[in-house]
């Protein structure tokens, strides 16, 4: 059973970081990634190189982006419907982050446990900002954002700075100030 449950949890990051890779991809390869996801996170002030170290990414805005290449390339319906990154209802199966930046959320060690992501455009129909669900990888209270990126700062420092949300993190890291996490 503890292996059995081991290999499920490795199945889990695995599918994660397939989704990572991907919203990564999509913001720097893609037209659309770039015209709107890259744009943004640059208007922010964000620099190329704290995209990079924060994985962040973008959500084609499209029903089955992420299904789509996610099950040519192999990974089983069960276990992205399990990370919360898609949602299946009446046997028909969508992605959760559509059209949106995404902030992966990295565990202690750097793995990918789950995704913050915020649409750009104005929808009264949508949330600004939608998060992964809990998960058998993913407990929202005992996951911190910046955790990975923050870790040597902390323990150089030997203090943390807790901030509201994800582009706070990613600003205050821009800034020279890694000690951060929300």
């Amino acid at each position: 059973e503890f292996i059995e449950q081991q290999t499920q949890r490795e199945n889990l990051f695995t599918v994660t970081a397939f989704a990572e890779k991907f919203y990564q991809d999509y913001l720097w390869e893609n037209e659309e990634g770039k015209a709107i996801g890259l744009s943004y996170f640059r208007e922010r002030g964000f620099t190329d190189d704290v995209i990079r170290r924060f994985n962040l990414g973008f959500a084609p805005d499209k029903w089955d982006g992420l299904v789509t290449a996610a099950e040519a390339a192999g990974h089983q319906q069960e276990l992205l419907e399990k990370t919360g990154l898609i949602i299946v209802q009446e046997n028909k199966k969508y992605d959760r982050f559509r059209g949106r930046v995404i902030f992966p959320i990295h565990n202690l060690t750097g793995r990918v446990v789950a995704f913050g992501a915020r649409i750009l455009k104005t929808d009264p129909k949508s949330p600004k900002y939608l998060n992964s669900p809990e998960t058998e990888i993913y407990y929202k209270s005992k996951n911190l954002y910046g955790i990975a990126q923050a870790r040597k700062s902390i323990a150089a420092f030997d203090s943390c700075y807790l901030v509201e949300g994800y582009t706070d993190v990613v600003s205050m890291h821009q800034a020279g100030i890694e000690n951060v996490v929300a």
